[in-house]
């Protein structure tokens, strides 16, 4: 009886050992990007861009189909004023993939009120050995902004459509 208790876990560590190998090994990446940004309502204020570009610093971890990113953007004259945006997502893919995250805005030197909700979803490829580029359309969406120099709440539900490129660790 334990000749056969022995084999079997013999073959279940040569079996774990199979699959390990032939499962892709966890990632560290990291790298930047560009972000073009749209505002989804018409922003009726003066001197303010119901459009424009942010920048991006960012650090993946994939251990597998289920990944993970945290962001710092950086958003100069988003709806008239610079914001910073940390944020934070959950992937699920590989190469392609779609995901869920959440961030909040930092401007004139104090958080927003309530955080932003985003769904992504995007088109993750190797282009050369330990260099990815990252390709997706994201979709932000929180209540209102109030602006310091305006009186009205505006609709800062936003499209982004961005380009980033990463180095595995």
């Amino acid at each position: 009886m334990s000749v056969r208790i022995s084999w079997i876990v013999v073959a279940m560590f040569f079996l774990s050992c199979c699959g390990a190998a032939l499962a892709p090994a966890a990632e560290h990446r990291i790298g930047g990007g560009v972000n073009y940004w749209i505002a989804v309502d018409d922003v009726d204020i003066d001197d303010v861009d119901d459009d424009g570009f942010s920048y991006l610093a960012s650090y993946q971890y994939w251990p597998g189909l289920l990944g993970f990113e945290v962001d710092l953007e950086i958003l100069p004259d988003r709806f008239g004023e610079t914001a910073l945006a940390p944020q934070a997502f959950v992937l699920l893919g590989r190469s392609i993939y779609g995901g869920a995250g959440v961030g909040i805005e930092y401007r004139d030197g104090d958080f927003a009120d309530q955080p932003f909700f985003a769904f992504r979803g995007g088109l993750n490829l190797e282009l050369l050995p330990g260099l990815y580029g990252d390709f997706y359309a994201l979709y932000r969406f929180n209540d209102s902004a109030d602006l310091d120099d305006e009186n009205t709440d505006i609709d800062t539900d936003t499209l982004f459509f961005g380009a980033m490129v990463r180095l595995a660790l």
